[in-house]
């Protein structure tokens, strides 16, 4: 039974040649590898299942590397398995045989560690999936990827005195602009739970860096970071995390899913603010601090 979701490639890990950075990027919702099983599994279309799915970040940012931070990135799908939730948040309502799992509103919407939605409610799924299934994604896909992305911003961490978890992801375009909280709606939503999980040096140096490339850009709201930020942010271990939303309709047509004619020029402003980004934490900074 398990074997069959191998054709869905777990993530990759870009290394940057030499390491010169403590920022580390990482894309958890851009994965598009969606395996022949799965897409048979599902109801949807191939364009539906995509909905949720955080596509082409991994093309926008392509190159950071070559300015010495390195990247991870989901290939897995969102649709698939979310690693931005904790792995306790099951579904019932898809999940056979569970008991004692996390009921909170996410789930309660079909969003959980194993989504039994995409966007706009869809559903994925024609029955319920088992707690064998739901279990082999999580132990396959979701517990590797967090293993790794942990081991690097230790690594960073131990290398230049800080690290800085970027995570990467795209939003709607209707989240921000039907947000009455906002009166013109942003660009990108740069999140740190509200100074929980970065120091807001940070936030607010990556908040001017995005400003001085000509973004708008929004803190905390209406996306101030989820399961990702919470657990790989630990201030008091000098490891911070900060989330970015870009929004999708700035370089792609969000119901054909295709990148629109805009794209390049998204690329030319968000690359090089990234690189400046990478930029914030460096080896002197720990030359400077011993």
């Amino acid at each position: 039974m398990n074997s069959i979701f191998t054709d869905i490639r777990q993530h990759s890990i870009v290394e940057p040649t030499p390491l010169s950075s403590g920022v580390v990027f990482a894309l958890p919702h851009s994965g598009r590898d969606y395996g022949v099983s799965f897409l048979n599994q599902s109801i949807l279309g191939e364009t539906s299942i995509r909905s949720s799915e955080d596509a082409y970040l991994d093309q926008l940012i392509d190159g950071i590397e070559k300015y010495g931070a390195p990247k991870i990135i989901a290939n897995a799908p969102r649709a698939f398995i979310d690693l931005n939730r904790s792995p306790d948040e099951l579904d019932p309502a898809l999940i056979s045989g569970i008991s004692n799992n996390v009921i909170n509103p996410r789930v309660s919407c079909g969003l959980g560690v194993i989504p039994r939605v995409v966007s706009h409610g869809k559903e994925i799924y024609r029955g319920k999936l088992s707690l064998e299934q739901a279990e082999f994604r999580i132990n396959y896909y979701w517990r590797p990827y967090h293993k790794d992305l942990s081991n690097i911003l230790k690594r960073a961490q131990s290398i230049f005195g800080q690290s800085l978890l970027v995570d990467i992801h795209s939003m709607p375009h209707e989240a921000v602009s039907t947000s009455s909280s906002l009166k013109l709606a942003p660009e990108i939503v740069v999140g740190d739970r509200f100074g929980m999980s970065s120091d807001p040096e940070y936030t607010n140096l990556v908040i001017s860096i995005l400003k001085q490339h000509g973004f708008r850009v929004a803190k905390n709201t209406p996306f101030a970071g989820a399961f990702i930020t919470k657990h790989h942010g630990k201030i008091k271990e000098r490891i911070h995390a900060i989330q970015l939303e870009i929004d999708r309709s700035l370089y792609m047509d969000e119901e054909k899913i295709l990148p629109n004619s805009n794209f390049g020029k998204l690329k030319s402003r968000l690359l090089p603010a990234l690189i400046q980004i990478s930029s914030l934490i460096c080896k002197s900074d720990k030359i400077a601090a011993e």
